[in-house]
């Protein structure tokens, strides 16, 4: 019998166990034309039906993820977050007692778009895990943090790297 993880596919159930939502470049959600794409964070993750993400924006960074790179990996005490994530194979994880090990997580595919929201108090991470593209974020947060405070826990999970992130995937 052939090992679901590496036929990956995505399942509304684990996008729903990570308040994710993913797009294809052909979607309608989001607005593109020959330029490319281009969409409002808040709204759509709004529109989605995903709470707990940021209602309006006062804190906004964007990023790269380079080829094995990690960002995140950290919990707001003070703020609710929404991303959008492009560009290269990525996984994304969000704590969720609900789930056994205390967490779900979901492979992006490089081709999509997808808007994630990580309610206050709960931890999220990105991994690149292709072997090329580079991955691109954007987060937007309700409140500024001042991450010289208490106010954010680092490095919640130990086990966040390339390789074991991939293992675990095809286990």
């Amino acid at each position: 019998m052939a090992n679901p993880r590496t036929s990956f596919s995505p399942s509304e159930d684990d996008d729903e166990k990570t308040n994710l939502v993913r797009f294809s470049a052909s979607s309608s959600s989001i607005a593109k034309d020959k330029r490319g794409w281009l969409l409002n964070p808040t709204s759509l993750a709004l529109d989605s039906a995903i709470s707990g993400g940021a209602a309006d924006c006062a804190s906004v960074h964007l990023g790269e993820i380079r080829s094995g790179g990690v960002r995140g990996n950290h919990r707001h005490h003070t703020c609710n977050e929404t991303f959008v994530i492009w560009g290269a194979k990525t996984v994304f994880r969000v704590e969720n007692d609900a789930v056994k090990k205390g967490y779900a997580e979901v492979i992006i595919g490089a081709d999509e778009v997808s808007v994630a929201v990580s309610p206050i108090g709960t931890a999220h991470a990105l991994v690149n895990v292709d072997p090329v593209q580079t991955t691109y974020s954007m987060g937007c947060q309700d409140n500024i943090i001042n991450y010289n405070g208490t106010t954010t826990d680092f490095n919640v999970w130990k086990d966040l790297s390339v390789s074991i992130v991939i293992v675990s995937w095809l286990l």
